[in-house]
This record gives structure tokens, C-alpha cells and sequence, in this order.
């Protein structure tokens, strides 16, 4: 199987989390009084597993995409960073959400956060 047209290198991927830490961490840090997490990990299995999910509960109408949402727990035990990952009814960025299947969430996340 070819390497993804859209795969960044090693250094653009360090360098775009170096801006997000310069200009976002800091100030997140300052809100919460604390550092928050930056990183979460999907198996790949899970991953395979969702994305089985959409194709079979999107069957035969648009090509299915992935929106990946911030987000945050707001509970006593936890107020750190999120994401979960939304499925698409298509694959433009006005492409609406399909409400019809459940987001994927639940991810392992590294406190403190692991740099790339």
C-alpha cells in the first residue's frame, strides 16, 4: 500500500505542534491554572472499527468523511481536553454531520501530554 498524498513529514508535524505550544498552550495553561492534555491515541483497531461503523450505517448514499471535534469534560474527576470524531454525510467542509450514527470518543490520552 502507497503512503497518503496528504502525510506531513516527521518535521512539519513537530513544527505544527511547536506553534500550537506557543501560542495556544500557553494560554490554555493560564485559564486553567494547569497544563492540559494535548494528545490522545485510537488503536488502530478502534479506528478500523469506527470507520466499519460509518461505511455500514451510511450505506449507499454520500461518501462518508470524519470530523474531528475539540472538546472537554467539564466533571468533577476530569476538566482536561477531548476529542471525538463525527461522522460526515460527505467529504467538503460544508458537508453536515450524520446525526444517525454515534461519534466516537473514549480515546487514552498521556498527562502529562507527550510531545511529538
Amino acid at each position: 500500500m502507497s503512503k497518503p498524498s496528504n502525510c506531513i513529514t516527521v518535521a512539519e508535524a513537530r513544527q505544527l505542534q511547536d506553534n500550537w505550544k506557543a501560542t495556544r498552550a500557553v494560554d490554555i495553561e493560564a485559564a486553567m491554572g494547569s497544563a492540559d492534555t494535548r494528545e490522545f491515541l485510537f488503536s488502530v483497531a478502534e479506528l478500523q472499527q469506527f470507520l466499519d461503523y460509518i461505511k455500514a450505517g451510511t450505506g449507499l448514499g454520500p461518501q462518508p468523511g470524519v470530523r474531528i471535534y475539540f472538546a472537554a469534560y467539564d466533571n468533577p474527576t476530569n476538566d482536561k481536553a477531548t476529542v471525538f470524531l463525527a461522522p460526515t454525510l460527505g467529504i467538503t467542509a460544508g458537508s453536515p454531520n450524520n446525526y444517525n450514527l454515534e461519534p466516537l470518543n473514549k480515546s487514552i490520552t498521556g498527562f502529562p501530554p507527550t510531545n511529538y
